[in-house]
């Protein structure tokens, strides 16, 4: 828990109990979906005139959250150049639901395709995430910018193996996506599980074989003029597959 909303703010680094968000429509994101969490919005001067200032004025004043104008502090804590709103928040804990579907990922390594990764689990229905430890920092502002705020709508839970996660969810169906997978996913007309693990490995090296005795293990069939998908492009068209019925 951050030791109070005054305390002087640094740069982003991992054992900070606080993270940020990096631009208006991430920080209206936080603060609809965790006003708890949030602990100050800062802004540049040039932002005041933005149409968008009015509504995130609004809520921050209906959660009693205080607006600070301060570019400097803007420009010191921010990567870019043209970031004119900062959210700062709580880290906060959470676990995943018994009764919900999940996307295990192992070991992701790539912040960018992880904020991708929450954005697209989200728009298929998808509102549980598994990562398997070692794997980037969720809190990261990278990520947070790159899944445009729907980090906020999603439960995540770090696990220490795969095999913890298991020890947790065993009602689930385990589904592991490796390009030797026994079952072509093309084969899937319709998936009828209330509850199911679709479990991603890392963007470099994929899954290990041992994944091969968990559960069905499914390939994603495409061209042999590449090697390999796209992770985010991967689950995108899994979770395609898998939530026809859906909608």
């Amino acid at each position: 828990m951050a030791e109070n909303k005054n305390q002087k703010l640094k740069k982003y680094n991992k054992n900070l109990n606080y993270s940020y968000t990096f631009g208006a429509f991430p920080t209206i994101e936080l603060i609809k979906a965790k006003p708890d969490a949030v602990l100050k919005v800062l802004i540049s001067t040039s932002f005041v005139d933005n149409p968008a200032y009015l509504k995130l004025s609004e809520d921050c004043g209906r959660l009693n959250v205080e607006i600070q104008v301060n570019d400097k502090l803007v420009n010191r804590l921010s990567p870019k150049d043209n970031c004119y709103v900062v959210g700062v928040f709580e880290k906060y804990v959470l676990t995943l639901s018994e009764n919900e579907s999940h996307v295990v990922l192992v070991n992701p390594s790539n912040m960018g395709n992880l904020g991708t990764i929450i954005r697209t689990i989200l728009g298929f229905g998808i509102n549980n995430m598994a990562i398997i430890s070692p794997g980037v920092d969720i809190y990261d502002p990278k990520v947070i910018r790159a899944s445009m705020g729907a980090i906020f709508n999603i439960d995540f839970q770090y696990f220490n193996s795969f095999e913890d996660y298991l020890n947790c969810f065993k009602h689930h169906n385990i589904f592991t996506f490796m390009l030797d997978g026994q079952c072509s996913l093309q084969d899937f007309d319709r998936y009828d599980s209330s509850l199911y693990s679709l479990v991603f490995g890392n963007e470099a090296s994929g899954l290990e074989s041992v994944f091969q005795s968990y559960g069905k293990s499914i390939r994603i069939s495409h061209s042999e003029k590449i090697d390999s998908l796209n992770l985010p492009i991967s689950i995108g068209i899994a979770l395609y597959q898998f939530s026809k019925n859906k909608f």
